[in-house]
This record gives structure tokens, sequence and C-alpha cells, in this order.
């Protein structure tokens, strides 16, 4: 359930979806696609999203990202076409709350009202820039949209401005509304190792929105570094010091030294100990093992924010279903589970 929020006060909405949509917007723009992102301003009753969501329509690769379960894309699209040819912005509001929709046969599902906006991607000059800022992690997306046509975007130091042509919004009051968005940076996970569940494991994280770093110097391993978002043929000291800051680690080497080597650094070096969500794959002796050898200033760091064995218990065997468990766990710890 999600409801109609205050406008004036910025709604926010998670990564996951959202890394697809904007990757693809920056692509589409830099080419000059005649394409429209479709943005959530507000919702009431029962929704598929919450504002701040975003779909992109009429890109290369067609529609990036949902708004419903696939009954008002349609619609969506039809108008994301004109706004796309027309260069400024438009307003839609699709509601379904009401008892004769659901005998009219424009029932979709739910009971909720989506009120949109839609932007033209090439007027919005520079928006590439924008997103690539995002995308390194150095801050979260702050959107405002106003009624008059006039729209604002920032991540951290660059802020972006344009006035845009803009048809007159549909629903009283807008036309002189403000709605202020933001969309999380995305999170970003170092994963020192690679292994059999690398496969899986970094394509599902990307899929949810994860910004991945590979950490893997084994010739036998190093070919799956196309997987990751970036890839460090180093060892664990000069991956943290060149690498973003990270919101998790996953040391999974399947060897012993390497991991000794990975937690001592992770619990030793400065931008190891500003880690706090570590996880360790592999049984309770092996990491028993392990902390036995590691200096005890490391084990003191490590051990309030250590995850060992990683992974939710959720049945399986193999290197799909281990992947499919750490991922469960990151997610789970990202949205405040732990």
């Amino acid at each position: 359930m999600a409801d109609s929020p205050d406008p004036t006060i910025p709604q926010r909405s998670a990564p996951g979806g959202a890394r697809a949509v904007l990757e693809a917007s920056a692509a589409a723009a830099a080419r000059g696609d005649p394409a429209a992102l479709a943005v959530v301003l507000e919702t009431q009753g029962s929704t598929y999203v919450r504002p701040a969501a975003m779909a992109l329509f009429g890109a290369r690769g067609g529609q990036v990202g949902w708004l419903s379960g696939g009954c008002i894309e349609p619609e969506i699209e039809l108008r994301a076409q004109e706004v796309a040819h027309s260069q400024g912005i438009d307003w839609l509001e699709i509601d379904t709350r009401h008892d004769e929709d659901l005998f009219a046969g424009s029932a979709v599902g739910c009971r909720g009202r989506l009120r949109l906006a839609l932007l033209p991607l090439a007027a919005l000059r520079d928006w590439p820039v924008l997103v690539d800022e995002w995308r390194r992690g150095h801050g979260d997306l702050r959107l405002e949209i106003r009624g008059d046509g006039a729209l604002r975007a920032a991540v951290g130091d660059e802020r972006l401005r344009w006035t845009l042509p803009v048809n007159t919004p549909p629903w009283p009051g807008a036309a002189t509304a403000a709605w202020s968005l933001e969309v999380a940076a995305p999170p970003s996970v170092l994963v020192l190792g690679a292994g059999p569940e690398t496969p899986a494991l970094l394509p599902l994280l990307r899929t949810l929105g994860w910004m991945t770093t590979l950490v893997e110097r084994r010739p036998r391993w190093t070919g799956l570094a196309a997987l990751a978002d970036h890839a460090i043929e180093r060892g664990p000291a000069q991956a943290l010091a060149l690498a973003r800051p990270h919101d998790a680690a996953v040391v999974m080497h399947h060897h012993f030294e390497l991991d000794r080597e990975a937690l001592e650094q992770l619990g030793g070096s400065p931008s190891g100990q500003a880690i706090g969500f570590v996880g360790l794959l592999g049984p309770l002796a092996r990491r028993d093992d392990l902390f036995r050898v590691l200096p005890a200033s490391a084990r003191d760091s490590l051990s309030p924010r250590l995850h060992a064995p990683i992974g939710l218990p959720l049945g399986g065997h193999g290197p799909e279903a281990i992947a499919l468990s750490v991922v469960a766990q990151l997610q789970r710890h990202r949205h405040g589970g732990d």
C-alpha cells in the first residue's frame, strides 16, 4: 500500500530497477534516441511502485523498467512516444480506485492512482554526466520537477537545470506544484575472490542494482572479470586502496591463505574497517580456523560485522544455490533486515 505523499518532502526510491533504467536512459540520451523517461510523482492506494520510480520508453532496447505488472505500460508508452518527439513535458494520471473500473474492462488488478511526469530525454542536456556520477556512488540522484516546466537534477556537486515546454497537468493544483524525488545511490559490494558461484552471483547482484568490484589475480578466474562492473587484478591491500567505498564485502576465494589475507585487510586497513558488512563463504569450523591466525586487532574489528557462513538457508546445493543465498542475505542487509 502506497499513499499520496506530501510533494514538498523528497520521496525516495531504492536502487534495483532504478539502475537499469538510469543506465539505459544515459545511453539513449547519448545516442539521441527519441525516448521518454516516465517518473512517478505521487501514488495513492495500492500501487506497484512508489514515488521516484522510473521507466524508460523508446530507447533502442525497448521499454526498460516497470511501473505496474504490465497492465498500464501500453498506455504510458503511447503518451511517451508523443513526448519524445515533442521535446516537452507531459503528465499522466492513471486511477483505478473506483468500483466501476472493475467492471468496465479497465481494471488493472489493483486499486490505486499513479501520477506521472513524462520527460523527453533528448531535451535533458548532460543527463549522461549526471547518471555517471550516480553510478560512481558520488551521491543520491535528487530530482525536482515543477508544474511550470522547470527541472533540477543533482548528484553530489554535479547540478543541472532545464526549462522545457510543458502541457498543463490534468489534476488540480499541479501547474504550480513541485515534486522533490530521490533515487538512492546504488549499493556497492567488493567480491574478494572468484569461484564456481561467480557466474551466477555477479549478474544477479547487477540485476538487483548492486555495483560490483571483483578482486581476483589468479589466472584461472580472471576471465570472470567481464561479469563485474569493475575488476582489480591485485591483492586485497591494493584493491582496498584503489576501490570506491563499499557497502559490503564478500570473501570467497575457496583458498585458506587468500581468505586470511583478505580478512586481515578488512579488519586492519582503514578502508576495510569502513565496510559495515563482511561475509565469509565456508563452514563455521573454517571461520574459526581463520580467526586463530588473524591478529587480535583484526579479529576485534571483524567480529561485530562478520557474517560467516554468509548466505541465507534457502535450501539446495551447488554453486547457483550458494550464489542465490549470498545475494539474498546481501539484499536483506541492504534493506535493514539483518
